[in-house]
C-alpha cells in the first residue's frame, strides 16, 4: 500500500495550497480518508477526514471554514484544500486511511499512512 501526498511547499500568510493523495494497492472507496499534520516538536493532531463516498465531512476546530477536503474515487486521490493560510499551519501534512467510525480519527485507528509533505506559511 502507497499513500503519495504531494503539492506541499512554501506560500506567504494568506494564500493557498492544494494537497493531493493518490492512493494505491488498497481498495480505496472502502477506506475513509484523513489527513493529519505535525508540526516541529508537536504531536501529529487530525485536520480532517471524509467518508468513503464522499458525502461526509468533519474537520478540526482550527480549520474549519479554511481547508476542504474532497475525494475521487475513480482515481483513488484524496484532496485537501487550504485556504487562508496562517503562519501556525506550517507543519508536514500526511494523509491516511482508515476504517475507523470516530468522527476524529485518532492516530491510533489510522491502517495506512503517508510519507508526508511539507507546508511552510511565512508571515
Amino acid at each position: 500500500v502507497q499513500l503519495q501526498a504531494s503539492g506541499g511547499g512554501l506560500v506567504q500568510a494568506g494564500g493557498s495550497l492544494r494537497l493531493p493523495c493518490a492512493a494505491s494497492g488498497l481498495t480505496f472507496r472502502d477506506y475513509i480518508m484523513g489527513w493529519f499534520r505535525q508540526a516541529p516538536g508537536k504531536e501529529r493532531e487530525f485536520v480532517a477526514r471524509i467518508s468513503w463516498s464522499g458525502g461526509s465531512t468533519y474537520y478540526a476546530d482550527f480549520v474549519k471554514g479554511r481547508f476542504t477536503i474532497s475525494r475521487d474515487n475513480a482515481k483513488n486521490t484524496v484532496f485537501l484544500q487550504m485556504n487562508s493560510l496562517k503562519p501556525e499551519d506550517t507543519a508536514v501534512y500526511y494523509c491516511a486511511a482508515t476504517k475507523t467510525v470516530y468522527p476524529i480519527i485518532p492516530v491510533g485507528d489510522v491502517e495506512y499512512w503517508g510519507k508526508g509533505t511539507l507546508v511552510t506559511v511565512s508571515s
